[in-house]
């Protein structure tokens, strides 16, 4: 049922028409499926006053994989991550109430948005405009109008980077500062209660890795990956990625050898 039910994630949350196409006990599963799989998947913040660009947008994004949110100014974006964390902000510059500019600025000071990939899209492509953007924090600037394939290629390289960043705090914070004299024995951690592919979606996430770069590694399609996933989180009784790379960590989990000297290779190549 559940597969059934993934198919059809386009018809809207609230639809008369849905409820009546699914039945109501297959609709109340069909929106528990999808508010837990929306935990599982990059979020996106959108940034811009023009209704149909900020609409198209979120559905282009929606389609990849993305969850999308998407606000109309720069106050309303900061008021949306104060309580709302995101993996990345894509902003017009040209708002009301509080310009692209501003906003980053102002999110750039605040502890939650230092390390939050930016990226501004924007009408205004005089260069000052551009260096203007750069030297207040943003990691890109795509200029209006633009291909939706660069804008999409552009974001997956700033989670990428933002996931090697990710990948490298935790390596740091791994490391063993103990006085060589004390020796301490290694924690072996617990056997994971997970079946085989589980368990190898479950050293793929807690390397920052995405679903769609999982499914390359390991020859699955996203959606399978998400399918593993939440049976990971919901055996391990965890809400979302964040948890899990934090329960790995606290219990001395490490990804085996082969995989972690693939992971290093695949660094030192890009």
């Amino acid at each position: 049922m559940a597969l059934g039910i993934l198919k059809i994630s386009s018809l809207p949350l609230r639809s008369t028409r849905g409820i009546r196409a699914l039945g109501l006990q297959q609709w109340c599963v069909y929106k528990f499926l999808r508010s837990h799989l929306q935990l599982l998947m990059k979020r996106i913040l959108v940034v811009d006053d023009d209704l149909t660009l900020r609409t198209a947008l979120s559905r282009y994004l929606s389609k990849r994989g993305f969850h999308v949110q998407d606000v109309q100014s720069g106050l309303e974006a900061l008021k949306w991550l104060e309580n709302e964390p995101v993996d990345i902000v894509v902003s017009d510059v040209l708002m009301p109430e509080m310009d692209g500019f501003e906003f980053c600025r102002r999110l750039r000071a605040s502890r939650v948005g230092q390390l939050v990939p930016f990226i501004f899209l924007s009408s205004k492509a005089e260069v000052e405009d551009r260096v203007l953007g750069h030297s207040i924090g943003a990691d890109d600037y795509v200029i209006k109008p633009f291909e939706p394939r660069e804008l999409l290629a552009k974001i997956e390289a700033q989670l990428e980077r933002s996931r090697r960043t990710h990948a490298e705090i935790i390596r740091l914070m791994q490391q063993t500062v103990a006085p060589k004299s004390e020796a301490p024995t290694p924690k072996v951690p617990h056997p994971l209660p997970l079946t085989p592919a589980e368990e190898k979606v479950f050293w793929e996430v807690i390397q920052g890795y995405t679903n769609k770069q999982i499914g390359e590694h390991l020859f699955v399609s996203p959606r399978t990956v998400q399918t593993h996933l939440s049976n990971i989180l919901n055996k391990l009784q965890l809400e979302n990625r964040s948890q899990l790379v934090r329960y790995a960590f606290e219990r001395g989990y490490r990804p085996p050898m082969d995989m972690a000297g693939t992971e290093a290779a695949a660094t030192a190549t890009a």
